[in-house]
């Protein structure tokens, strides 16, 4: 089958960051899914294995973790799958990724593809739903269509218009009562946000408590923050409400003091939506049910794919593209490449 892969964790400009080969076809067993992979979409974890983790063995390593695709077998332990369907999901970080021909995915992590979706439309979204959905309602609490108290809740989205805050914005819209304040620092990007359902968007270039304030909005109950938090970390304290709420998906290290924390007893919330699979965790399955829900969420016309580019077919060149304009900080929604 065709893949694209690297032998050696390289910068996106080496010729060999990313190379076109073929591998042979996985076989499925088990619980796995093997699927015809139709449509993937890239992410900054992409970015970030590629440029740092290294093969193990001689075998070339395939990343990708955003698929939608044809089930063409299934294990001997497969329940809710046949083949035929169509399905989506966004792996397992352990495993070979999507960037491939055909892909094995644990039934536990796939649910079926939205029908009123085409494939393009379908891979920008799992596995920032997946993230988008865990740090509402598993990290946050909130309870989705059911939690009244809500409506007092303030939820202050620092790069919403990012792939998970295209869809966490839409998702608080949708399932909670919250005032949803997404940050933008473009027109353009500003536009993206404010059309997938923020109530209000400012810029995170300037500072953030005098914009809040001249919103009305003396501080906030929730923080998500999804790119860069240690620069925002300080103003993120400044903003939240005594007791409030922290979440955030990207790495910080010593330059962020905790304990600044402590004064207003606000709780910090980590989301990392490879931990199930990673983990085999009891309840593994409900990213199969909440992917589940997202579909009948689409299908029902309350979430729009958050499809920002299409970067045309998968192979090392277009992948190769498709990872300098994410690591270049300045996309809007997702990245699409589509068939072989």
């Amino acid at each position: 089958m065709k893949a694209i892969g690297y032998t050696a964790a390289l910068e996106i400009s080496d010729p060999n960051a990313l190379l076109d080969i073929e591998l042979d076809t996985p076989v499925a067993t088990g619980k796995d899914l093997l699927v015809r992979v139709a449509a993937i979409s890239v992410n900054p974890v992409d970015t970030k294995i590629r440029g740092n983790v290294a093969p193990e063995g001689d075998a070339p390593k395939v990343i990708g973790w955003d698929a939608v695709g044809e089930v063409v077998a299934v294990g001997e332990q497969v329940e809710n799958f046949q083949a035929g369907d169509r399905v989506w999901y966004a792996g397992d970080l352990t495993r070979q990724g999507s960037n491939a021909e055909y892909q094995l995915v644990d039934e536990r992590i796939a649910a079926l593809a939205p029908a009123t979706l085409s494939d393009a439309e379908a891979a920008a979204i799992p596995l920032t739903a997946i993230t988008a959905w865990e740090l509402l309602f598993d990290r946050l609490g909130f309870t989705p269509n059911q939690d009244a108290s809500s409506r007092s809740a303030n939820v202050l989205v620092i790069g919403a218009a990012g792939g998970v805050g295209s869809i966490l914005v839409q998702l608080a819209k949708q399932l909670t009562h919250a005032t949803v304040i997404g940050t933008a620092s473009r027109d353009e990007s500003a536009a993206w946000v404010t059309a997938r359902g923020a109530d209000h968007v400012i810029n995170h270039r300037q500072p953030l408590a005098p914009q809040l304030a001249a919103l009305g909005i003396d501080a906030v109950s929730h923080v998500i923050s999804l790119t860069h938090t240690s620069d925002y970390f300080d103003q993120i304290v400044e903003v939240l409400k005594p007791q409030g709420q922290l979440a955030l998906i990207d790495e910080v290290g010593s330059e962020v003091d905790i304990m600044k924390l402590k004064m207003k007893s606000i709780s910090l919330h980590w989301e990392f939506m490879f931990t199930r699979a990673m983990f085999t965790t009891d309840d593994m399955n409900e990213q199969h049910h909440l992917l589940h829900q997202v579909t009948q969420l689409v299908d029902n016309g309350a979430l729009k794919t958050t499809l920002g580019t299409h970067f045309g077919k998968i192979n090392a060149e277009n992948l190769k593209k498709a990872h300098s304009a994410i690591e270049s900080g300045q996309t809007v929604g997702k990245i699409v490449l589509e068939g072989f």
